[in-house]
């Protein structure tokens, strides 16, 4: 791996990843395990080490363990991962002195197989990372793409330091706010909640057991998401607390004493005494969708191609969709002798993972809008929609599927299998 001032020129690669998140590192390293002969590195703009002070965690759906676990990460993740062995959800005010449950999801999608794990975004790159230095992956960090032009066989990147790079496929996984995608001059369908998620790690007495819950409250929903114990033993679970964007910016930068007070009131004490671990941080809401995927000689992925409200817990889940699609696509053409950056190659990524973000995008904005409020006759028909989708055993197993990301058309790497 490489940090710092690259050369002022490098030899031509055939594929170019540009930022080192899990999305960006999971596609160089599915691509380059797949098919060893291609020549792939990444450059990421973050400073050298940035990755490892990422406090959050994330929920790794059925398929994207079964993906890592073929990527050969997930060996070294599971040991500090959670499994999430059931999910309830209630529907209530801030002040009700009850929330009663109105539905709950067991936790498996096969025998012995959680539909979902909980993992420590640090613990999910450094994994990843680790994989990408023994396939041979140079990480080229703290210098970012400043601008790149498309030939008729391959693209220029120009990066930041001044250097060079030319490969024949540049994909941007350079976040929701991408640069790439603004010089690639693709444009998205935008707009914001005025909300905001506050993410913190909260300690507490008892065990959680597992168990997920996500409280819909009239500001927006307030997820209590089970962690592994830390070193020490010590029960945790990462909070995602919706609220309205001047509230929660109020209350992450406010007294500690008033944020604990009003976390206590939504977390309740139902675990017992609770500790907040790690400073809460907040960031804003919105939904970004990318117009187009692809352009030619570049393919969004991740948040570069599409931010959605964490509602469903399912943002990360559907950047390594991306992931899998996008390997499959390279990595078949490839073989075939095609070029990898071709735009009718880059089409094939596009048809099958637009439809998928686009229809995930509406869901969770219409559930956003559907609870996020305090209005009776709403809650009245959305209270009723979750009591009969309870009282439907089979409804239910196609949530969970759907959660779980095993739905029809999946890629291979999502289904554990090899490209």
């Amino acid at each position: 791996m490489a940090a710092g001032k690259t050369d002022s020129k490098k030899a031509a690669l055939d594929v170019l990843v540009a930022g080192a998140g899990y999305v960006g590192l999971s596609a160089a390293v599915a691509i380059k395990q797949a098919r060893p002969s291609l020549g792939v590195a990444m450059v990421d703009a973050a400073p050298p080490g940035v990755w490892q002070k990422d406090g959050r965690a994330s929920a790794i759906a059925a398929a994207a363990r079964r993906m890592l676990e073929r990527l050969d990460a997930w060996e070294e993740i599971e040991p500090k991962a959670q499994a999430i062995t059931e999910m309830i959800i209630t529907d209530s005010r801030t002040s009700d002195p009850v929330r009663p449950v109105l539905l709950t999801f067991d936790g498996e999608v096969a025998p012995g197989e959680p539909f979902a794990h909980m993992v420590a975004n640090h613990d999910l790159n450094g994994a990843l990372r680790r994989r990408a230095g023994e396939l041979g992956i140079d990480i080229i960090e703290g210098v970012g793409v400043s601008a790149f032009d498309v030939t008729g066989g391959g693209v220029t990147v120009h990066l930041a330091d001044g250097a060079t790079v030319a490969a024949r496929l540049l994909v941007a996984a350079d976040g929701v706010k991408s640069k790439l995608r603004d010089m690639a001059g693709i444009k998205t369908v935008t707009w914001e909640y005025g909300q905001s998620g506050i993410v913190c790690t909260v300690g507490h007495e008892r065990p959680h057991h597992g168990r997920a819950e996500e409280h819909f409250l009239p500001a927006g929903p307030f997820a209590t998401l089970p962690l592994a114990p830390d070193e020490h033993g010590r029960n945790r679970s990462s909070i995602v607390w919706v609220e309205r964007t001047a509230d929660a910016d109020r209350l992450v930068a406010g007294d500690e004493l008033v944020f604990e007070t009003e976390l206590e009131q939504r977390f309740s004490l139902k675990l017992g005494e609770i500790r907040v671990e790690t400073k809460p941080r907040a960031w804003p809401l919105g939904l970004t969708l990318a117009r187009a995927f692809v352009a030619p000689r570049i393919a969004l992925a991740g948040d570069a191609a599409h931010g959605i409200h964490p509602i469903a817990g399912q943002g990360l889940n559907l950047g390594l969709k991306d992931v899998a699609a996008l390997a499959e696509v390279v990595v078949e053409a490839d073989r075939l002798g095609q070029d990898i950056g071709a735009l009718d190659v880059l089409e094939r990524y596009q048809q099958w993972r637009r439809f998928d973000t686009v229809q995930m995008g509406v869901t969770t904005d219409v559930l956003n809008r559907l609870f996020s409020n305090d209005v009776g006759p709403l809650r009245a028909v959305r209270d009723l929609g979750l009591g009969l989708v309870q009282r439907m055993p089979s409804l239910k197993d196609f949530f969970i599927r759907q959660a779980s990301g095993l739905s029809r058309g999946t890629p291979r790497l999502l289904k554990g299998e090899p490209i």
